[in-house]
């Protein structure tokens, strides 16, 4: 898995490579709609670790959780058995308590976008109530979403 960030005065963008693999197909070989949603998850990690910080450390240290409230994606283009596929994953909105991500995934080889979309994250705490975010990852987070 190939990482990259962008940034030039706009939105940090990373870029993370993956290549489909056989069990993530259908029977038609194309890749099964589901499997987006753990591509943006892996794009989301990355970017978060490009950032300088995990999630896991979010979780251990500061009890800081992300969950997820709303997923969304718009298939444009089959993904097939072993093509390499680029998650370009950036910060969409940041506030105390959300964040929203927003992805595209592209071939590799050709720049085709084939499908993109978003997830809303609320911050909670251990016990499952909205709190605010730290405020190191607040800051980390409005400097990627170039804010």
């Amino acid at each position: 898995m190939e990482r990259k960030v962008t940034a030039n005065g706009h939105p940090v963008v990373c870029e993370t490579r993956l290549r489909v693999r056989y069990a993530e197909t259908d029977q038609m070989g194309v890749v099964y709609h589901s499997n987006h949603f753990i591509w943006f998850e892996v794009g989301r990690v990355e970017l978060l670790r490009q950032l300088g910080f995990t999630y896991k450390e979010m979780e251990r240290d500061d009890g800081c959780h992300i969950a997820v409230v709303d997923a969304r994606c718009r298939y444009k283009v089959p993904a097939r058995y072993d093509e390499e596929i680029i998650v370009r994953t950036h910060l969409k909105n940041i506030r105390e308590s959300l964040i929203h991500f927003a992805y595209e995934l592209v071939r590799a080889e050709d720049g085709t976008l084939l499908a993109e979309g978003e997830t809303t994250h609320i911050v909670i705490d251990h016990e499952m109530k909205i709190t605010p975010m730290p405020q190191k990852y607040l800051t980390a987070f409005r400097a990627a979403a170039g804010k």
